[in-house]
Parts: C-alpha cells; structure tokens; sequence
C-alpha cells in the first residue's frame, strides 16, 4: 500500500514536470506565487533511472535555491529497506509540518520586498531640498509660533502606505489552497489541480522522471501554452502600465497636497511678516531683486533699447486656440474677458505674477487692489481690461501696439513675466480694419525677435493641425526651437474627434510640424463653459489625463500633461533663460553708463545731476518762495498801486462823462446835482466792476513781478515754462470771491456821498490831485490837436516836414476856430448851427473846402483845450478857497465845487485801495497761494506734464544716467547673489 502511494506520487510530479527541458504552465504568471520549500520525493520509478535536470526557468520562479544533492543510498539490505519503508509516514508528515517554516518565510519575504519597494518608490518622489529658499530662514525659528498639527496631516496616511505592500490576502488564500491540497492527498488534487503549478526538487537519493507523453498532445500543450503565455504576458502590461499610472497619479495628488499645505504656511508667515511679528530682516530672493529690475526697466525708455532683451514670455497662437485660457491656468485666475469666436485680446497684455500673501491683481498705473478670490472683484477687473483695450484702440483700427500692464500676485504664484497678444488671423472679416492681419503679424515679430522671450506657442488641438498659422510664423522667428515651447490645448476635444489618436502622439513628440521647441505639452483649459473656476478645471483636467487612452497608452508621457507641468516648466525656462543673460545685460548697462557720465562731464561740469523729478521739486520749492512773497509785500505799496491802476481806469468816464458835463452848467447847485446823480449811477453799475478788475490784474502782475525779479545768477531758465504753465493755471482756476462786490458797492457809496473836508491839507491834497489830472488831460488833448495839424513851422525847417493836405485843411480850420473862441471865451462846448455855417464861409473864402464834421471834431478838440485851461486856471484861484468853502462859500464870488468833486473821487479811491488791499492779503493771496499748490501737486502727478515743461538734452541726459546706474547696481546685486546661490 506504501509502495502504491509512492507509485502515485511520482506519476503526479511527473504529469507536472514533462520529459523536456524546462517546465510549462498552463495559468498566467502573475497568479502563481513561488514556494520557498519543494516537497522532497523518496522514491522514483524503476523504468526513469536517469532524469534530465531541471530547466533554469523553473529556478527562477522559487524564493530559495534548490537543497543540495544527497549521495543516492543502497537500498539492497532488506531490513534497511523495510525500517526506510516504516517511517515513511512518518517522515512524509515531518516534512508536511515544515509548511510554518514556508508560511513564516514567505511572510518575511514579502515584508522585506515591501519595505525595498516603499524605499525605491520614496526615492522617486522629487528631492525638496532644493526647494527650501521658498521659506525664509525664519521659518525654521517658529516652532512655538506654527501648528504642526497641519504638517502632520500632510504626510501619507498609513492606509496608503500599506497599499504598497503586497497582496497579503492573496498570498494567504494561495497557501490555504495548498494546505487543502496536501491534506486531501497528493495523487487525485495534483491531477485534478488545473489551476495550480508546483515546483518539485528531489533530494538527489533517487533521479525522479514523469511517464513518458505522447508526441501529439505534447505538441499541442505546447501551441496552447505559447499562445496563453503571449496572451498572459500582455495582460502583465497592461496591468503594469495601469499600476504605474496609478502610482503615478498617487503621488502627483502627494505633491499637490504638499504644495497647498506649503502654500497655506508660507500666506500665514507672510501675512504675520505684514503685521510686524517678526522684526529680523528677511534676506531679499532672487525673484524679488528680479522684479525690482523688472519694475524699473517698466518705466525705463532710453534710445539704446536695451531693456527688450531681457526674458519674458511671449504667448502667442491662433485666434480663439486658448492663449488666454491657459494663461489664466498659470496665473490662477480667470481675469481676461471671455467671448465666443470673436476677437477679445485686442491689445499686448503684459502679466507679471510673484508671490504674495493674497491673490490679488493691480494695474501698473492705478492703486486699486482686485481680490481674485471675489467674483465681484473679478468681474470688475475683466470690465477694467476690456475698458482699457478698447480704449487704446485709435479710430478706424481693430488691434492696438499699446500694453496693457498688468500685475498679479498670490501664493504659490511662479514668478514670471508673459505677455498675451493679440491671436493670429487668417482672414480680416468685416468690421476689421483692413491691414488687421498686417499688424498683427508685425506685432507678434516685435516681441519674438528678442532673443531671450520665451515663446510659448499655443495651437488649438481641436482643430485640424493644417490650418495653424502661428507655427509657420513661430518657425520663422526660432527655427531651431531653442525658445519655443509648444502647448497643446483642448485635448479632450481632440480625442473624442480624432479618429486616429496617433496623430496627437506625433503632434506632441514633434513630428507633424516642421517647427521645433524645447518641450511640448497637452492641457485642457476647460470644458466650454466661461462660468467654470480655476479649481474645477484642474479637476477635470486631472480626471481626463487620468482616464485617457492617451496616457494609458503610452502616446503621451506623465509630464507633459497639464497646466501644472507646463507652469512649472515655463518658470524653469524663464529663469534658466535669465541667467544665460543677466550677466550680457549688466555689461550693456555698464556701457550705456559710462558713454553717459562722459557726455555730461563734458558738457555740464558744474551742474549736479537733477533728472526730471529732482528738478521739478528744485522749481517747486522756488515757486512757493515766489508765492509767500506776496504777503510779504506792504500794505502802503498795495494801497498806492491798487489806486493808481484804478485811477488810470476810470478817469477817462469821471472827466468825460461827469466832470465835464456838470462843469457846463451855470451854477453851484445845478453842478452838484449832475455830479450826484452821475456818480450814483456809475457806483451802482461800472465802479464796483471796474474796481475788482483793477485788484485782480494787481494780484496777477505782483505775482508775475515777483517770479520775474526772483531770477538771479542762480536762477536756472529750464523752469521758466513750467513757471509759466503754473502761473497761468494757478490764475485760471482763481476765482474771486463775488461776495465782496455787494459790500465794496456800499463802501464806495458812501465814500462818495460824504463832501466834508475837515482840514486845509486834505483841500490841497484834493487840488493837488485834480490839477495833475487836467495837466495829464490837457496834454493828450495838445497832443491830439498836434497830429491833427501837423508840424510847426520850427519843425517844418529843422526836420523837413511837411503838413498832408488834410493836415492843411485842419490847420486852417484851427486857426478860425481859435479866433472864434477868443472873441467869445465862455461858449458853450458845442457849435451852432450857423457858426458851422459862417466858420467853413470864410475857409471857403480862402480857398479852402472844408467838411462841416471836419470843423465839429475840431472844435471839440480846441473847446476841450480851452476848457482844460480855464479849469487849470481856476485850480489855482482855489488855492486858497478854504476859507469860503468852510464857510459854503457864502458871500464870496469864489466857488470850488469842482475840487470838492475831486476830492470825493480821491477818497473813494483811497477807501477803495484800502478794501481791496485787505481782501487781497487776507483772502485772495491766501487762496492764490492754494491754487499753487494745487497745480504744483497735479503737475507732480502728471509724468506727461513734467516731459512737457521741463525739457531739454540735460533732462534727458540726468534721466538716462540716474536710470542706467540703478538698473546697474540692481543686477550686479542679482548677480551676486545668483553665484552665491550656485
């Protein structure tokens, strides 16, 4: 019965182990798990006693090596072989009790295996060290200040870690089976066993040999189990390829999350920083001294255009390909204006994105803050660059080459510079300018043709590659590709369409265009919708990747999928691109610098080196001295220029229209009566007026005069435009206060009204005044009478001049008339009727023909003479009239109403003087002096304004120097400490 149980043994290792070289399985690999231990056979079958040895393949699927080879034993004594035949059993249930040695074996394989595939997989994860500059070195200061609850957090959890030890279950369920088996007994489970493979090793006392097979069904097991192996070994890499992508996956959503929490700790420490916690200066990183330069050489525009060689990233592409779309996926924020089909990007759009605390956007020329994580604040900031777009656009064209500069800040940010343009066309459709397409193209040439942008070329994957434009134009400007890098957008779009999927692997590895480029991504930037976040794009961008047959099927590889990837290496290229030419750069300024001091060593010497803003604040400062200098002037001086100048005004109307009037009447009390009805009527309507005027072009020639006479030796002339436009401003919007007409009319009124002179110098002061007015008068009207007439008879002979004809005819004319006033001295100061008449009779006499107008303009002349004469005259007799006027000029022929009239017209102007004078110092100097400041602070304000008025070779010449020297000492700080870093 024994040696039956041995027979069966043998027929079953040999139905598993075949007479050929090598061993065979009927069941996929992956489902097998090799033993540690083979089971030893004691007996073979007499007709096999030489048995090949075992196939090397066989060795390779056990854990262990094979036992040794024992010496092969005599088996000819009998009492030998019957005690060998007695504890047969008893050995096969020895060896059955060593499966705890194979169950404990396994079980420590298997954990060395996890633990040698959790180091390998760990040392896969990206090294980040090299990131640890992101976090000053403060950070590391702050353990009693930050929570390291959040820290823990993100370190994997240990149900993740142990999905990377192996199936333990199925190893278990593996040796249950085999332990049913040998319990049940080895010949009917071994034959009935299809499912499993056991690897047999003998002892070596006996060679062990299956029966023989027939030919045929050797033959055919062998076709079956070739076939069924190509079908296993595919499904191994299939399943391969799935767990690598998992894998793959796993630890991006690690990194990520790591990446949040980082970004979370590092917006905590910056905004703490804000508050003043931490008072240790923090070291400045190399992307803060670069956007320094950058900053800088934002306002910097000199004639040696250097400043377009520095790196920035150009995106350009196919109208609606998604430029926009995936600039917003690396600035983290949906802020340019969607549309559908149309032309939304109609100016360059300059982004620069750092780091901060808060997601925020500002514009270059303006201080508001758009907090990017509002929809309010974001819908405005999108209003805001369509505004200003459609604003830079001239009349009659579509695009416009002025930028739009942009700043965007956020935690995580990568710190870059891009510029969005306007997408290429390839038909100008109505509504269009008609050279739209030309500038454009001239445009897109502009920024590529530095040689250190960054092009980032984005083509629509939606749509057939023959119909891009922009890669023909891209190919142009880099043909070798060694500043292109090419995106390709909407490649979900593409997939569904595509009906060969192959056609996006060639796109992507660079062989369906002829343009060449550093890297070549595919994103998906959305499905459509403008009313999707940033958040749920990236979602749905990682879950498409995911589960794409483009992934799975090895067309595209992990890292050239999605905006991450392709942010992370645009920032690489950028500042890998930086450092190739900082250095060529701070050479070219260093230069530019020296041809600069050069030029103003030989030209100006002696002068400092003010730019624009520096002399501006010189000019201010002079101006405001000129300003206070006019409260510094003495009442007397305002007093006597502010009576004079009203004088000079209104003297031709209180002689023309009063004086003279009322001096034609034939007494006292008819004079005064005209006197004071016509001086009522002109304070009421012209005085009050007239007198503002007068105080207000005093105020503006004072001030005039005395930024005038502030010039000296000292005084530079590069301002006197500016002083001027200031001047002017400052009087335009002056504004005098109307109020103080209603009470200067009163004041004036009264002033008038009051005939009062209460002591003789005030008399002689008024006569005084009245006597230089006639003599002023008198005068012009002998000067009037001269051109009329024309020289002398002395003049004729001394300047041989001769008299016109109609100078003749007036002479004449004169001369009769002359004769008429001397026969009757108290006429009248208009002619009658028949005295024309007899007057031009006697010319006509003479012989010469005379216009009765001609005779009236001249006798209004002569009157006017004759008049000026008497009222001289009489202005003497009144000298001594004091006397009788203060006694109203009772019983005395003697009346002085005249000087009376002159002396309230010279009180009137001395009240008014005073009035005035305290409003100018006490109100309008004041408020003068405030509207300088005004308009010294809006021209301050304006940088447009300042080019305009202070101009000049010197200007610009300060301003290139001051520029070229701070961009300098920037980048050889940059520099430094770049070297240090490496």
């Amino acid at each position: 019965m024994l040696r039956a149980g041995s027979v069966v043994t043998c027929i079953a290792c040999k139905n598993l182990l075949p007479s050929r070289m090598g061993v065979k399985f009927r069941v996929p690999l992956q489902k097998l798990h090799p033993l540690s231990r083979a089971i030893h056979h004691r007996f073979s079958a007499n007709n096999n006693p030489q048995r090949p040895p075992h196939c090397s393949a066989a060795r390779h699927y056990t854990s262990l090596s094979r036992l040794p080879m024992r010496p092969p034993k005599s088996r000819s004594g009998g009492h030998d072989y019957q005690q060998h035949r007695t504890f047969w059993v008893a050995r096969l249930a020895a060896r059955l009790l060593k499966l705890r040695y194979i169950l404990l074996g396994s079980a420590v394989g298997g954990g060395y295996t996890a633990k040698k595939t959790y180091d390998e997989w760990k040392e896969m994860l990206p090294d980040m060290s090299q990131y640890t500059w992101i976090v000053p070195d403060f950070i590391w200061e702050l353990s009693e200040n930050i929570d390291l609850d959040k820290l823990a957090k993100a370190l994997p959890e240990l149900e993740e870690i142990a999905k990377l030890l192996p199936d333990m279950e199925k190893v278990g369920e593996n040796f249950t089976f085999l332990k049913s088996l040998l319990s049940s007994g080895l010949g009917s489970e071994v034959n009935g066993a299809s499912g499993l493979r056991l690897l047999l090793e003998t002892t070596g006392d006996s060679a062990l040999r299956a029966p023989d097979i027939p030919p045929t069904s050797a033959a055919m097991s062998d076709s079956s189990e070739k076939q069924f192996k190509k079908s296993s070994d595919k499904e191994r890499i299939d399943q391969l390829q799935e767990e690598l992508l998992r894998t793959q996956m796993k630890y991006q959503r690690m990194l990520e999350r790591l990446e949040k929490e980082n970004k979370e700790l590092r917006k905590v420490v910056l905004q703490k920083d804000d508050k003043g916690i931490h008072q240790r200066k923090v070291k400045k990183s190399l992307i803060d001294m670069y956007s320094e330069v950058l900053d800088i050489l934002s306002d910097y525009d000199s004639n040696y255009n250097t400043q377009d060689h520095l790196p920035r990233v150009v995106v350009v592409g196919d109208q609606s390909s998604g430029k926009t779309s995936v600039l917003e996926m690396i600035a983290q924020a949906r802020i340019f204006p969607r549309g559908s089909g149309e032309m939304m990007t109609r100016s360059p759009v300059k982004v620069t994105l750092s780091e901060g605390p808060h997601h925020v956007a500002m514009f270059k020329d303006s201080t508001r803050e758009f907090d990017l994580g509002k929809e309010e604040d974001l819908a405005a900031l999108r209003h805001e660059i369509e505004l200003r777009m459609r604003k830079s656009v001239k009349e009659g064209q579509t695009v416009s080459p002025e930028t739009i500069s942009l700043s965007v800040k956020g935690p995580g940010i990568q710190r870059m510079v891009l510029v969005d343009l306007p997408g290429v066309i390839s038909t100008v459709t109505t509504g269009m300018a008609a050279d739209t397409k030309e500038t454009i193209f001239s445009m897109s040439k502009a920024y590529m043709q530095n040689p250190n942008a960054i092009i980032l070329c984005i083509q629509d994957g939606s749509v057939d590659a023959e119909r891009s434009i922009v890669t023909d134009l891209v190919s142009q400007m880099d043909p070798q590709g060694k500043r292109t890098i090419f995106v390709l957008t909407k490649v979900d779009l593409a997939e569904k369409n595509l009906a060969s999927p192959n056609r996006i692997q060639q796109i992507v590895e660079g062989r369906l265009f002829p343009m060449k480029a550093l890297g070549y991504f595919a994103v998906v930037t959305g499905k459509g919708s403008t009313n999707e976040s940033i958040d749920s794009i990236k979602d749905y961008e990682e879950d498409f990747f995911q589960n794409s047959r483009l992934l799975r099927d090895g067309m595209l590889k992990a890292h050239q999928v999605t905006t991450k990837n392709l942010s992370l290496a645009v920032s690489d290229c950028f500042w890998k691109m930086v450092r190739e030419s900082v250095e060529q750069q701070a050479d070219a300024f260093k230069a530019s610098r020296f041809n600069l001091e050069t030029e103003w060593k030989n030209n100006y010497p002696r002068l400092r080196e003010l730019d624009r803003n520096e002399l501006y604040e010189k000019a201010k400062n002079e101006i405001l001295d000129e300003v206070i200098s006019l409260s510094q002037v003495t009442p007397k001086h305002w007093e006597s220029i502010l009576q004079k100048k009203l004088w000079e005004r209104v003297s031709t109307h209180v002689i023309e229209n009063i004086y003279l009037p009322a001096a034609q009447t034939m007494n006292s009390g008819t004079f005064n009566t005209t006197v004071d009805i016509k001086l009522k009527q002109w304070t009421d309507k012209q005085l009050p007026h007239k007198a503002l005027e007068v105080a207000w072009e005093t105020l503006q020639e004072e001030f005039a005069r005395f930024m005038a006479e502030y010039k000296g030796k000292d005084q530079d002339d590069i301002f006197d435009k500016l002083k001027e436009a200031v001047k002017d401003e400052s009087i335009k919007r002056h504004k005098w206060n109307e109020r103080a007409m209603d009470s200067l009319r009163v004041i004036q009124h009264n002033a008038l009204e009051d005939r009062s002179i209460t002591d003789k110098p005030q008399w002689d002061a008024a006569i005084q005044f009245m006597e230089e007015t006639l003599q002023s008068r008198l005068k012009d009207t002998e000067s009037v009478i001269a051109d009329m007439v024309g020289p002398d008879w002395k003049q004729r002979w001394l300047s041989w001049k001769n008299r016109s004809p109609e100078q003749h005819i007036r002479n004449e004319t004169k001369n009769e008339l002359e004769r008429l006033l001397k026969l009757h001295e108290d006429h009248t100061a208009y002619l009658a009727n028949d005295e024309v008449t007899t007057v031009r009779k006697n010319l006509e006499g003479r012989g010469v023909e005379v216009d009765p107008v001609l005779i009236k303009d001249t006798w209004h002349q002569l009157y006017r003479r004759h008049f000026l004469q008497k009222a001289l005259s009489h202005c003497n007799l009144c000298r001594r009239g004091f006397y009788y006027y203060q006694r109203h000029f009772v019983d005395s022929e003697l009346e002085c109403n005249d000087v009376v009239l002159f002396w309230r017209i010279q009180r009137m102007l001395a009240i008014t003087g005073n009035t005035l004078r305290q409003q100018l110092t006490n109100t309008e100097v004041r408020r003068l002096e405030k509207n300088v400041k005004e308009v010294l602070e809006d021209f301050g304000e304006d940088n447009e304004k300042k080019v305009q008025l202070i101009t000049g070779r010197r200007v610009q010449l300060a301003e290139d120097l001051k520029k070229v020297r701070e961009i300098q000492e920037k980048l050889e700080a940059f520099i430094e400490a770049l070297h240090k870093e490496k």
